[in-house]
């Protein structure tokens, strides 16, 4: 299926996305992984949540870390421009059959909960408490100095529906890998902020949640990062890399919480902002693609992933197959 021509007026305006909120099942040592090793800033907690937010930012949070007995991820969140944009983004849902909820969140102004057509859980806003600016207070910066968060990368049964559905909100694809006997999409990167992703779809039984990104200063923050895991007994929960990969071109880590909602530590991609910018096609027969130095990623990097939240998996239609290493 063809990549869809950019939708640069749809009926919404998304800034952005803006946070996830994933259930743990133990608050305290998730503490430790993502506040005392990966350096992220508490700014609200107390027995049954934490909030985070990485230095740049100035939004209350980008993360929402909630005790629960089993863990999952509960909704993503995305930013909207302006209450004319929450209003049309209601009526859009509405009349595509979906659910639209609106429900009262810490720290964010009118915020309703919907799903995608696969079952995504989906949260819109447009205003969030802001903060006082801390990213010039370098005795904060701990861990890999995470200065905000990047993207979501989901498990999609069929990567050419979601792609269709998210052009309809804006998404621009930026880069794309197609099976090249069925000519269907493997998996697509699409943005809304000006980068090469806000959201991404990779092929495989789904929704589920494949992992969150962080965007860090430089890669030597990802060798601080290996080193400091390494020694502390986080060891374990590094999965692969560090690398570049072909796609993107970003320097990456992936690591695994306490729980194994797995986390991307990300750099140096590239600037998308151009309506006219043309997405760029992989095969995915390239191993390039997931490794530019040619390294092929595990298999529980294309097998596993966090469940959303109320949504039970389906089987992904493309039965297609990448590079796995043994």
């Amino acid at each position: 299926m063809p990549i869809p021509a950019p939708n640069l007026y749809p009926e919404f305006n998304i800034v952005r996305l803006s946070h996830v909120e994933l259930v743990v099942t133990d608050l305290a040592k998730s503490r430790a992984f993502y506040v005392d090793t990966l350096g992220l800033q508490v700014t609200d907690e107390d027995s049954e949540s934490i909030y985070l937010r990485a230095m740049e930012e100035r939004g209350h949070h980008c993360l929402v870390l909630r005790q629960g007995s089993e863990p999952c991820a509960r909704e993503l969140g995305f930013k909207l421009f302006d209450e004319e944009s929450i209003e049309k983004a209601e009526h859009f849902f509405k009349a595509k059959g979906l659910p639209v909820e609106w429900v009262d969140r810490p720290y964010q102004s009118r915020t309703f909960r919907t799903r995608d057509p696969h079952g995504i859980p989906l949260e819109f806003y447009v205003k969030m408490d802001r903060l006082p600016p801390i990213h010039q207070q370098y005795a904060l910066y701990k861990g890999v100095k995470p200065l905000r968060i990047d993207h979501f990368n989901v498990f999609s049964p069929n990567v050419d529906e979601s792609v269709a559905f998210y052009n309809q909100l804006g998404f621009r694809v930026t880069e794309y890998t197609e099976d090249e006997a069925s000519g269907r999409l493997w998996a697509a990167w699409t943005h809304r902020k000006g980068g090469v992703h806000d959201i991404a779809f990779t092929n495989g039984a789904g929704p589920r949640l494949h992992h969150t990104a962080f965007w860090v200063p430089t890669p030597l923050n990802i060798i601080d990062l290996l080193d400091l895991m390494s020694t502390t007994g986080w060891v374990s929960n590094i999965e692969r890399g560090p690398g570049r990969h072909g796609i993107s071109n970003a320097f990456f880590l992936y690591i695994r919480d306490p729980d194994g909602h797995r986390i991307e530590i990300y750099c140096s991609d590239y600037q998308t902002v151009d309506p006219d910018l043309e997405p760029i096609k992989w095969d995915l027969k390239d191993p390039q693609r997931q490794t530019l130095w040619g390294a092929p990623a595990p298999r529980s990097w294309f097998e596993e992933g966090s469940l959303f939240e109320g949504q039970k998996p389906v089987k992904a239609q493309l039965d297609a197959q990448p590079i796995i290493a043994p």
